[in-house]
């Protein structure tokens, strides 16, 4: 057989053992994480019932209270939360609908998907503009600390359209809430994200809870082995998607109601455990 040129023969051999490398990262990242759940959105029409479960109405119909000062109206319509094209699309409006002024949707994966720590991770675009607040974020599927706060939050992507290229992460527990003004959240800068997709996911484990962006980590809470009071995440959590308009925070540089429609898109939704 022919002898290749010295300089050629070590360029192939450094490029096998990179390609050797690349294939043991990967694996390695696999076999920490295993995919448990997952909506992929290929059907279209209304979400999934056997996955989603759509809140109702301008307040929640259980414990967990909305009360941010909101102005939207969750719906069950197509016109406000449908799979098209291989996207969930949650869709606000401007429209006078029962009692608001504008509707929305809220959809959650609770008693369909509920899990005790993870990496969940989802692929979306957001809406932009003053006055939408849309949100990927974690609720206790059995309140049995109690009604909010004691039982936990946990937000993995938060956006408010006054702030365009920042999103946060933040828990609120009992010990750590807006409420009372000790929440514990960091924003990190995020390119266009209503212009572009983004993954947004968290590692959830008995230890901590880390943020991250397209797999770069901004953030991590530590459990400070105390009470449930600072750390309830030791129980079952499901997720919810949605986008409210106004509110507390959303609101807090007005509406611009010439934006309306807007929409938050995403890709995927998945669910890996260890």
């Amino acid at each position: 057989m022919e002898r290749l040129p010295y300089f050629i023969a070590i360029f192939i051999a450094l490029i096998s053992c990179n390609e050797s490398k690349v294939k043991k990262s990967n694996l390695n990242k696999n076999a920490t994480y295993q995919l448990v759940w997952a909506d992929e959105f290929d059907k279209d029409g209304l979400p999934d019932n056997q996955k989603w479960t759509f809140d109702y109405g301008d307040g929640c119909p259980s414990i967990c209270e909305w009360g941010n000062e909101e102005k939207q109206f969750y719906t069950k319509r197509l016109k406000n939360a449908r799979v098209e094209d291989g996207k969930l699309i949650i869709e606000t409006h401007k429209e006078k609908f029962e009692e608001s002024e504008y509707t929305s949707s809220r959809i959650a994966t609770n008693q369909k998907g509920d899990w005790k720590y993870g990496k969940f991770e989802i692929r979306a675009k957001l809406p932009s503009g003053l006055g939408v607040w849309p949100a990927i974020w974690m609720l206790p599927t059995d309140w049995e600390y109690g009604g909010w706060p004691k039982s936990g939050e946990i937000d993995i992507m938060e956006h408010v359209g006054h702030v365009q290229d920042s999103i946060y992460g933040t828990i609120h527990t009992k010990a750590y809430n807006h409420s009372i003004g000790t929440h514990i959240g960091q924003p990190t800068f995020v390119e266009n994200p209503a212009n572009e997709f983004h993954n947004y996911s968290i590692e959830w484990t008995e230890n901590s809870i880390k943020w991250f962006v397209d797999e770069v980590q901004y953030f991590e809470v530590e459990n400070e082995q105390k009470t449930f009071a600072e750390w309830p995440f030791d129980k079952r959590f499901h997720l919810v998607l949605n986008i409210a308009v106004d509110g507390f925070w959303g609101g807090e540089k007005g509406i611009d109601n010439n934006i309306f429609p807007q929409k938050m898109m995403i890709d995927y939704v998945r669910v890996y455990q260890k």
